[in-house]
């Protein structure tokens, strides 16, 4: 791959614009609903106080800080990933917080040059899903890894199983000529829908005693930010973007309804539907 076509430059463009900067302005949003998830990944990957973990994909830096605590002062946790705008607001987070076992650095797993063998676990929550070869970028990041260090990620199932996931962009489509789909298996939140498709990936990444399980979280978010994450986020929110307000006035009114099932006391509730995986460098 030549430098003037890098790999996952799609990626980059989509996270160092737009979907970066939105993902910001919806971290607190966006980490309350994603928080019941992060206690099984932690748990699972979690090598031991003032032990080092690489959080792959570390968003604005939830599982980063949280695995820091973890690990104590002693301990570090390096967030990476291919955003400068989640990454600057990662770094502001644990700046504010004082939590010096935390750092963060923009890079792509994929081909950037990590250090050889220095962390005792490798950790990620939904940072896995986007790589253009994704056993090209497990083999990178096995590298980084110390012998016999853990894996520990966490990926959507299918989106039959996650609706909620999806609601939004099955009641906008009939209302937008030439709505873009995501193919199966294309970087994405469901490219790792395949149990036998994640298998193959990590035995082809040199990754052993893999471990692939399903877990069903409750999760939830507020009534009051449905709508904001239902036009801005995701599929549908990219293609809402540069659309005039009129459609996204008549958007807002076609994709809210589609949520009121969801709707208890105060929030929209739901079943995160993923895989929990492990392995093994």
């Amino acid at each position: 791959m030549s430098e003037a076509h890098p790999p996952n430059r799609d990626q980059a463009a989509i996270w160092n614009e737009s979907s970066g900067r939105t993902w910001v302005e919806m971290q607190e949003v966006l980490d309350g609903m994603l928080a019941p998830l992060e206690a099984p990944l932690i748990e699972e990957g979690f090598p031991g106080e003032g032990r080092r973990v690489l959080d792959i994909g570390c968003g604005a830096g939830a599982t980063t800080l949280s695995m820091a605590r973890r690990l104590g002062p002693t301990g570090l946790c390096l967030g990476v990933d291919i955003s400068g705008p989640l990454v600057a607001a990662a770094r502001a987070r644990a700046a504010a917080e004082g939590l010096a076992s935390a750092a963060f650095v923009q890079a792509d797993a994929q081909t950037h040059g990590f250090e050889r063998g220095p962390f005792d676990a490798v950790i990620s929550r939904f940072g896995v899903m986007f790589f253009q070869d994704p056993a090209a970028a497990f083999a990178n990041i096995r590298r980084a890894a110390r012998r016999k260090a853990k894996l520990a990620f966490v990926a959507w199932r299918s989106s039959d199983e996650n609706p909620f996931l999806t609601e939004a962009s099955r009641a906008a489509a009939p209302h937008l000529p030439n709505f873009r789909v995501s193919e199966p298996d294309a970087p994405g939140p469901f490219a790792f829908a395949d149990r036998e498709h994640v298998q193959r990936i990590l035995d082809a990444s040199g990754w052993t005693d893999v471990d692939i399980r399903p877990i069903d979280v409750p999760c939830c978010i507020a009534e009051k930010d449905v709508l904001a994450y239902a036009t801005r986020m995701g599929l549908l929110g990219q293609a809402l973007r540069d659309a005039d307000e009129p459609t996204c006035a008549r958007m807002a009114e076609v994709v809210r309804p589609a949520f009121d099932v969801y709707i208890r006391d105060g929030a929209a509730r739901f079943t995160a539907a993923c895989w929990l995986v492990s392995a093994r460098a």
